[in-house]
C-alpha cells in the first residue's frame, strides 16, 4: 500500500534536506519507488536540488496541475529523475517560476495529484512549505499517512509553532500524531538543544548537525549517498517508523 508522508516545519528548519535524504534512504533500503513533491512556488526547491541539470532536463509540476485532469502520463512526463536512480523522482517548480506562472488550482486538484502519484509510487514524500495556506501543503497535511514536524533548536522555531499549530486544531490534521523531529542545522552558534527537546514535548528524533550535508547542499549533491554515520543512524530509525 502506497504511503503519503508530509515533511512540514518552521522556516529554514531543513525540510527540503530531510525530505531528500529520507527519500534516498527509503529508495535504497527498501528498493521502493519514491517520489518527492516540492510544494514551494515562492522559492522553488528543484533548482537547489539540481543546480547542475540542463534546462531541457528540468520539468515543472505546474504543467500537470494546469491540465483539466491529472493523468499518469502528465505526471511521469514531468518528473525530474536522478541519474542512476531510475525509481527516485522529483516534482516541483523550476527556476523562474512563481505562483502566477500557471493557473490557480484548488484542493481537489491537489488531492487528485497525490492520488495519482500514490498509484505510481510506493512512497510519496511532500516537502511542504512552512505556510499552511499553500494548497499542496495543506492538502498533504490533511491526507498524509505520517506528518514529520521539523523544528530547529532556536527561539524562532518555537515562536513559529506557537503561532501556527493552533491553525491545525481541526481533527483532520491529526496534530497529536505528528512525528516531531529536531534538526540541528548550524554549528557556528550555540543551539539550546536540550532546552528545545524539553519544550517540544514528544520529540522523537534528534538529528545532529552534519557538515557533509551542508557541503552537499552547497554543491548541489543532496541526492548523493551520505556517509555521516550519526545522521544516518537517526534517519534509519525514522525510515523504519514511517514505512
Amino acid at each position: 500500500m502506497s504511503k503519503l508522508i508530509a515533511v512540514w516545519g518552521s522556516p529554514n528548519s531543513g525540510k527540503t534536506t530531510l525530505a531528500v535524504k529520507l527519500a534516498l534512504h527509503i529508495y535504497s533500503k527498501f528498493k521502493a519507488m519514491v517520489t518527492v513533491v516540492c510544494a514551494d512556488s515562492l522559492s522553488p526547491a528543484l533548482p537547489v536540488i539540481f543546480p547542475n541539470k540542463k534546462a531541457d532536463e528540468m520539468f515543472s509540476i505546474g504543467v500537470p496541475l494546469s491540465k483539466p485532469e491529472i493523468t499518469h502520463y502528465e505526471l511521469l512526463k514531468n518528473i525530474v529523475t536522478v541519474k542512476g536512480k531510475s525509481n527516485l523522482g522529483f516534482l516541483g517548480y523550476i527556476d523562474g517560476e512563481n505562483r502566477f506562472t500557471y493557473p490557480a488550482y484548488d484542493n481537489f486538484k491537489a488531492e487528485a495529484l497525490y492520488k495519482v502519484l500514490k498509484s505510481i509510487a510506493d512512497i510519496v514524500i511532500v516537502d511542504c512549505t512552512s505556510d499552511i495556506q499553500n494548497t499542496l501543503t495543506v492538502t498533504a497535511l490533511k491526507n498524509a499517512n505520517a506528518v514529520l514536524r521539523i523544528a530547529n533548536p532556536e527561539l524562532k522555531s518555537i515562536s513559529f509553532f506557537a503561532s501556527q499549530l493552533p491553525l491545525l486544531s481541526d481533527p483532520i490534521y491529526k496534530r497529536d500524531q505528528h512525528i516531531i523531529c529536531i534538526n540541528s542545522t548550524d554549528n557556528t552558534i550555540y543551539e539550546p538543544v536540550n532546552e528545545s527537546v524539553s519544550h517540544f514535548k514528544g520529540a522523537a528524533f534528534l538529528f545532529p548537525f552534519s557538515k557533509e550535508i551542508k557541503n552537499q547542499y552547497a554543491t548541489g549533491a543532496l541526492t548523493e549517498n551520505l556517509k555521516d554515520k550519526k545522521f544516518n543512524a537517526v534517519l534509519e530509525k525514522l525510515a523504519e517508523e514511517v514505512v
